[in-house]
């Protein structure tokens, strides 16, 4: 798994959801409170052998986030940036060959904190996209 995510971050460096969030893309949970950002995180990832290949099926979330007084248009233009970057995408893994990556379904929720965010505001709007992934062993 090393491998394929390594191979993730590299994909979102320098794309253009890396540069809607200033940057802020965290494997598993942000180390800092600034928004908007995204979080990745690995749910599963089974394996499945056939006689001849090997295949790891990995279901991939990642997290939109920004403040809700940011107003909805970053959320949207956060996941249409998404979306171009992984859907039907291409990713370089090393010993591994990328069978599909594809998005699968769209969660999104908005939530009333308790401890007021950076800009002071309490909303938070949270967009969860779930990706499979099929990868065959090299």
């Amino acid at each position: 798994m090393n491998n394929f995510l390594e191979a993730l971050k590299n994909k979102f460096t320098d794309s253009d959801l890396y540069n809607d969030v200033s940057g802020r893309v965290h494997l598993d949970e942000a180390d800092s409170p600034d928004y908007p950002r995204v979080v990745y995180s690995i749910i599963s990832a089974p394996k499945e052998k056939t006689f001849t290949e090997q295949y790891v099926n990995v279901l991939l979330q990642v997290s939109l986030y920004s403040a809700k007084s940011a107003g909805t248009t970053i959320m949207t233009t956060m996941y249409n940036h998404l979306v171009a970057l992984l859907d039907e995408g291409t990713l370089d893994i090393t010993g591994y060959t990328l069978v599909w990556m594809r998005e699968e379904n769209l969660v999104p929720m908005s939530e009333k904190l308790t401890t007021p965010l950076p800009d002071g505001s309490t909303g938070l709007l949270g967009w969860h996209v779930d990706f499979e992934i099929r990868l065959s062993k090299a």
